[in-house]
């Protein structure tokens, strides 16, 4: 059909084919510009990486020793974050998508505001988690304040996703459940929210990487100190963080600020891998499911 229709309108065909030609131009230099960040980080990072630089602390300023006690403190601070918002997110997801009805203006008006929360920028973020967590609560600079305020950067993002991946479950798989006798309750919590569960992971691991890159945000709330934390009320320094302060306040540190930063970005390629590896996975089973079904 497409091909009939340039042959009869050859200008027709000619605008496809310019704007085919555009795109493929910006994919190929988006794609030439992650090569050239990561191959720049790799050549001036990979040296550095050696088990005592993943398990020794920083020394003098973080331009000698390792980052054992910054990848700590990192995946505390990831703990709490998911700890708080992955509940919560669910909760939420679950009231607007099977609780409200669907024309309801609350549901509407909490989903614009997940929108505009979404938009709000990193630093607004870090001083709202400063003011709120680290003075008002008393939390201090902390690891438990760093999550906290990640948690609330990254609701919108997890809440709209697990709402997405509950109302993909197909209505009959409800109305079949309700047929044989089964509460609301019981078909949300034993059948809804277990066939969503690989959505939500996914949700979960996107949700994961922009915490595990934020930096603004932990400025203000989780701090600067680069020691191993005893507890999640002690100040620690997130690997981002780390990276910022090496290469920008601390003369000499370059080497193992690049060193760092290939950790970083290494941990970010494998959450956004599996993201992909489970996102292919849940369609497929999704498709081998609906194909059983029909």
């Amino acid at each position: 059909m497409s091909t009939l229709t340039s042959a009869a309108n050859p200008s027709r065909g000619l605008r496809w084919d310019a704007w085919a030609i555009v795109l493929w131009i910006g994919a190929g230099l988006i794609m030439a510009a992650f090569l050239w960040v990561l191959l720049d980080l790799l050549g001036r990072g990979l040296g550095q990486i050696s088990w005592s630089f993943i398990t020794e602390a920083p020394e003098n300023a973080g331009r000698a020793g390792g980052i054992g006690p910054i990848l700590v403190s990192t995946l505390l601070i990831l703990m709490v974050c998911l700890a708080i918002a992955v509940p919560l997110a669910v909760g939420v997801a679950v009231f607007l998508s099977e609780l409200l009805p669907h024309r309801s203006r609350l549901r509407r008006i909490v989903q614009i505001s997940l929108d505009a929360l979404a938009a709000v920028p990193s630093v607004v973020f870090g001083l709202f988690g400063n003011a709120f967590f680290c003075i008002q609560l008393g939390l201090g600079f902390s690891i438990l304040s760093g999550g906290l305020t990640l948690a609330c950067m990254v609701l919108p993002l997890l809440i709209r996703t697990t709402e997405s991946s509950i109302r993909a479950v197909p209505q009959r798989y409800r109305l079949a459940a309700t047929a044989l006798g089964m509460t609301r309750s019981r078909v949300i919590l034993r059948l809804v929210v277990p066939l969503a569960v690989p959505g939500i992971v996914v949700g979960t691991l996107l949700a994961l990487g922009r915490a595990m890159a934020e930096t603004v945000a932990l400025v203000f709330t989780s701090g600067y100190v680069d020691r191993m934390p005893g507890s999640l009320l002690d100040s620690g320094r997130s690997l981002s963080i780390h990276v910022f302060d090496l290469a920008m306040n601390v003369p000499g540190g370059d080497a193992n600020a690049y060193g760092a930063g290939v950790v970083l970005i290494f941990a970010l390629l494998v959450i956004n891998g599996a993201v992909l590896c489970l996102a292919k996975t849940w369609k497929a089973r999704s498709g081998m499911a609906i194909t059983a079904a029909t």
